[in-house]
């Protein structure tokens, strides 16, 4: 997966890698997938969710450019996945799950794959961001947005990231929002399809 899918596409960052290396994919999909664990796929978690392919989870990761000393508010925790990787990368992740059954299926998977230390998983409508813990170094939102909400971008330090999937419910654009001085520089890293996000600020 690490040489085929990540390196040979253009994921660079050693740390990122390694983290990929580190965490056991097949600890966070259904038995009946884990053949497939790490195939070039999403994969279905449950409840019209799924798990990012690799790629994506490494991608979303390396953009936000992490070093170590971050704070991190992932946004659509699912299995937990993304949220272990961003766990291997950064001092704290702090990740909110909006379907009940999903954040207690993460806490699990999380617990068991011994990779929770450092990671507080809750159920909440993360598409207002986490307030209690805020601000935050990094924001990675799991779910593609209409358009990004607000209470991201002021939840985010000031300089700080932000990537997030917007657009269409079908067609997204990855975008990496930049938080300097007080402004926001955004540019695209890719098109994507993710789930639609879901609550407040999110698809009604």
């Amino acid at each position: 997966m690490v040489e085929a899918q990540l390196r040979k596409r253009g994921i660079g960052d050693a740390r990122v890698l390694q983290a990929m290396l580190e965490v056991p994919r097949e600890e966070f999909v259904a038995e009946p997938y884990r053949f497939s664990a790490y195939a070039d796929e999403p994969i279905p978690i449950g409840f019209g969710q799924t798990i990012s392919q690799p790629y994506m989870v490494a991608l979303m990761a390396e953009r936000l450019q992490l070093t170590g000393c971050e704070q991190v508010l992932e946004v659509g925790t699912g299995c937990g996945y993304a949220a272990a990787v961003l766990g291997r990368l950064a001092l704290r992740v702090i990740t909110v799950e909006l379907i009940a059954e999903l954040a207690l299926l993460a806490q699990s998977n999380l617990r068991r794959a011994g990779l929770d230390s450092n990671i507080v998983a809750l159920h909440a409508d993360g598409s207002v961001g986490c307030p209690g813990f805020a601000p935050y170094d990094a924001i990675s939102v799991a779910a593609a947005a209409p358009e990004t909400p607000a209470a991201l971008l002021e939840q985010l330090k000031d300089p700080g990231l932000l990537v997030i999937p917007v657009g269409e419910r079908d067609d997204q654009e990855l975008r990496v929002i930049h938080k300097r001085e007080g402004r926001f520089e955004e540019r695209v890293a890719t098109m994507c399809r993710f789930v639609p996000l879901r609550g407040g600020e999110g698809w009604k």
